[in-house]
């Protein structure tokens, strides 16, 4: 079966003033890598759709996206952090950002594609159920896995996350939910100083300190990940897939290259055919280098494609 792969015209209108680092050209620098590397035709292309009320509302609360709707601005930016800021497509983007999400976690399980990559933005791991922050307004991986457990009837999903920052939102989701087990690295102490205090249980959070290589995060995708992943079989993977621990990366002091990116997938592909027939959706997070974005995805989904 192919993997799909999700992406919108939207998400390049969304953008939040010059020389912000989650910019239209992180998507641009992916399509160039693909086209560039005969990847292209590859993939089955499919165009995100918006995700609805209720499907943002399983993870956010009704106020907080009337809050949105309410502070999107008809022209110029509205900001809601000193990093965070929407313009008057943002809303647009990020729903359907969500709504890439969701339809790839449907086309998944219908058995249309193997696999799904969402090429989105704005980000979504930072945004909690009520509140914007990190670039990110709706938790575009949270609210697809809700949708996996609510709509699909799944009882167990991961959440893989290996962004270089903590996905604080995510966790904020589905802490003390059972059926849901989440593993992440991020860099610590770093943006947004959270993940290492009061971990509940179903979380497998691993700090780790600037200047981590390769080696280093693949002992504890070894030692502590696939363990947890594998006791927990879950019936399907989502990832948070944040390029921006990579060494050329200004925004993390991590480093990665994108031959561990590669390794990582290649062993989440191995835990979702060993107890989820395959199933994975991954949603673009961060990554604002971008010739080491566009080689990185170009390594992941290599290995989506051919695994």
């Amino acid at each position: 079966m192919p993997t799909g792969y999700y992406t919108h015209p939207e998400f390049l209108r969304h953008e939040m003033g010059h020389f912000h680092p989650e910019c239209p050209e992180r998507l641009q620098a992916i399509e160039d890598h693909l086209i560039s590397h005969g990847m292209d035709g590859l993939l089955e292309r499919r165009e995100a759709a918006p995700a609805t009320r209720e499907q943002i509302e399983r993870v956010h609360g009704a106020d907080y996206v009337d809050s949105l709707e309410r502070a999107s601005p008809a022209s110029g930016y509205y900001p809601i952090d000193p990093d965070t800021s929407m313009n008057s497509h943002t809303l647009a983007a990020a729903k359907l950002a969500a709504g890439a999400a969701v339809a790839a976690t449907d086309a998944v399980m219908a058995g249309e594609v193997e696999n799904a990559f969402c090429c989105v933005r704005p980000p979504g791991h930072h945004a909690e159920p009520d509140r914007a922050m990190g670039f990110c307004f709706f938790n575009n991986v949270a609210v697809a896995a809700r949708h996996a457990l609510e709509a699909h009837g799944l009882e167990r999903v991961a959440i893989v996350d290996f962004d270089v920052h903590h996905g604080n939102g995510t966790e904020a989701a589905f802490r003390g939910d059972q059926r849901v087990l989440m593993c992440s690295f991020f860099q610590h102490p770093f943006y947004p100083y959270s993940g290492t205090d009061h971990i509940a249980t179903n979380m497998a959070n691993i700090p780790l300190p600037a200047y981590t290589n390769g080696l280093a995060v693949r002992e504890v995708v070894e030692t502590i990940w696939l363990p947890r992943l594998n006791e927990f079989r879950p019936q399907m993977l989502f990832i948070s897939a944040g390029f921006d621990a990579h060494r050329e990366d200004d925004l993390g002091q991590m480093g990665l290259v994108e031959q561990d990116y590669a390794w990582i997938t290649g062993q989440l592909v191995d835990v979702a055919r060993a107890h989820a027939n395959g199933r994975i959706v991954s949603c673009l997070e961060g990554g604002y280098n971008l010739s080491a974005l566009g080689r990185s995805v170009l390594a992941h989904l290599k290995v989506l494609l051919e695994r």
